[in-house]
């Protein structure tokens, strides 16, 4: 995967998400999400946990994509 080029999505994969960019780690974590180290992640779109959770998916990725801007 070329990280430049990939941009997060809905359909993004949760676990590809956390390992390309790791600050996104956090992002998880502060929406109170199980997602690190679950083993559900690599197959999990950002859409289908965000479902899971209840929680709005593009408040997520919005939150995502910042976490994936460099400093």
């Amino acid at each position: 995967m070329n990280c430049n080029a990939y941009h997060i999505q809905a359909e993004s994969i949760v676990d590809d998400v956390m390992r390309a960019w790791p600050a996104t780690i956090r992002v998880f974590l502060d929406f109170r999400m199980d997602c690190v180290g679950c083993p559900i992640a690599p197959f999990h779109t950002v859409s289908e946990a965000c479902q899971a959770y209840g929680i709005e998916t593009a408040t997520l990725i919005t939150a995502l994509l910042k976490a994936q801007e460099p400093n």
